[in-house]
């Protein structure tokens, strides 16, 4: 099953400034819910990251 989480960010995109808005089960859920919320803007950008549920996987 995949999920995908909702982040808001600063424009350079960096993992440090990321805040987690939600998790949905599918991308057009997450888009819509950040249009809805006014997630997008000149100042911020959105970062939607797909996951897969029950994977194992070594690194």
């Amino acid at each position: 099953m995949k999920l995908f989480i909702l982040y808001q960010t600063d424009i350079w995109k960096n993992k440090a400034s990321r805040v987690c808005f939600g998790i949905f089960d599918s991308r057009k859920k997450a888009v819509d819910s950040a249009k809805y919320n006014g997630l997008y803007g000149s100042c911020a950008k959105v970062v939607i990251a797909e996951v897969t549920l029950n994977l194992f996987e070594e690194n």
